[in-house]
């Protein structure tokens, strides 16, 4: 007579072997990345698991603070926006961790996220926290940025304040020869960089409140990124910046072994027209991908008082400026990202009654590129446009306390560079998203 209990027994233990090892599979998978869920890069590839990762993203820096309870919180407006640019094929967003510094200079957004150092604003951080699992939720990925050249968001001038070596001039970059002047004393001020290495300890090894889970371990985190285009400022500091930024990304790797790493650079316009310093930092083993910024109107470009008609030299000048950054790229064998671009309305206002054909043209011929390099398997892998207004909406010239964000920091016209939800803009950029499957 057959024992069946002993026949039940025997089948558990041959599906309890089959679990164990499908698991064992599945985790050895995991870590060799065969399933990998975080971004990574190859041979001048993004993948994301084991396809190719191509994006059109955007800049939404005020994102951690949309999504804090505290002052210009607006969990309703973040919500509404994510869904809003994932329909519309917007899927990577750069963001500022936090500002820098206390509120007050007219210049400077708010609210912080480090009041002094070492010490935060935990407002913004749970803001950075639910940011982070509402992209989760999406499958959307960000791009985080931890410090800024320019005074917008304290960053360097704030550093050195800090650090005891005087103030950011109050007019900030309306101040050119005295701000840079200013600012190109952080390339060697040692203080500084502690206290910067400092922050970005703390950042890194964050645990999101809403889910346990450490900032190390999210893939919705594409990439750290050390700063906002930091430069050197001067000829002379130049050495120095390329020792504090490889200095960081190598604290960054000891953090973190899943993310990407990079360094918000303009290209040759942020490394004083020095293309061997743009390779000397993107060589860095510690740098996975290299990154552009391109601006038409601060570089002049265009003629701002015919706009439409000098939008051709704007193209013609961004391609030469974009080709010449894509072959720095295919040398070190990275990829690229066009991470920052932005182009003012038809005739120079800030108002959403102004026309953007001119801005459309230029940003399809950037869209068409990463279309391109998608479908040629290129390094050039996506582009960020500057910036997000979406449904935010300008109430002054300059940003007063609490209007709406909306892509242009406090420092600059609002409504300049921002991109709206109901700008023919969007048709523009769901147009190309629809091509990178």
């Amino acid at each position: 007579m057959v024992n069946k209990r002993f026949i039940t027994m025997k089948k558990l233990a041959i599906l309890l072997t089959i679990g164990i090892l499908f698991m064992c599979c599945a985790k050895n998978q995991q870590q060799d990345g065969v399933v990998s869920e975080f971004i990574t890069q190859e041979k001048g590839r993004f993948f994301k698991g084991d396809k190719p990762y191509y994006f059109i993203g955007t800049n939404y820096w005020y994102g951690a603070i949309l999504g804090s309870t505290g002052q210009g919180g607006n969990r309703e407006r973040l919500g509404k926006e994510l869904d809003f640019m994932k329909a519309n094929g917007i899927t990577n967003l750069r963001v500022l961790v936090g500002a820098d510094g206390p509120s007050g200079q007219e210049v400077k957004i708010r609210p912080s996220l480090q009041l002094a150092p070492g010490v935060y604003n935990d407002t913004i951080f749970e803001g950075l926290d639910y940011l982070m699992v509402e992209l989760g939720k999406r499958e959307m990925h960000a791009v985080l940025f931890l410090n800024n050249s320019w005074e917008w968001s304290g960053g360097y001038g704030q550093y050195l304040s800090w650090a005891g070596e005087g103030d950011v001039p109050p007019k900030g970059v309306h101040d050119w020869p005295v701000f840079v002047e200013h600012v190109a004393k952080y390339a060697a001020c040692d203080a500084c960089h502690e206290l910067f290495f400092n922050h970005v300890k703390h950042v890194m090894t964050r645990i999101n409140r809403y889910t346990g889970k450490k900032y190390t371990e999210d893939p919705a985190i594409m990439s750290w990124q050390v700063g906002n285009e930091p430069r050197a400022f001067s000829d002379e500091a130049k050495p120095l910046m390329a020792k504090w930024l490889k200095n960081t990304t190598a604290l960054m790797r000891s953090l973190d072994q899943n993310h990407l790493i990079s360094i918000g650079s303009e290209g040759s316009w942020g490394c004083e027209m020095d293309m061997n310093l743009f390779e000397e930092i993107h060589a860095d083993k510690n740098v996975d991908y290299l990154t552009m910024h391109v601006w038409p109107k601060n570089w002049s470009w265009i003629d701002i008082s015919q706009i439409p008609q000098s939008v051709d030299v704007a193209i013609e000048k961004t391609n030469e400026y974009m080709q010449k950054h894509i072959q720095m790229a295919q040398k070190l064998k990275k990829p690229i990202v066009m991470e920052e671009f932005g182009f003012p309305r038809d005739n120079h206002k800030y108002t959403l009654d102004d026309p953007v054909t001119a801005r459309d043209r230029y940003y399809a011929n950037v869209f068409e590129q990463v279309v391109s390099a998608f479908q040629s398997e290129g390094v050039l892998a996506g582009c960020n446009f500057w910036a997000w207004g979406g449904l935010g909406r300008p109430s002054h010239e300059f940003w007063k306390p609490w209007d709406d964000y909306v892509g242009d920091p406090a420092q600059e016209e609002q409504g300049l560079n921002s991109v709206f939800d109901t700008d023919s803009t969007i048709g523009v950029i769901k147009q190309f998203a629809s091509q990178i499957k």
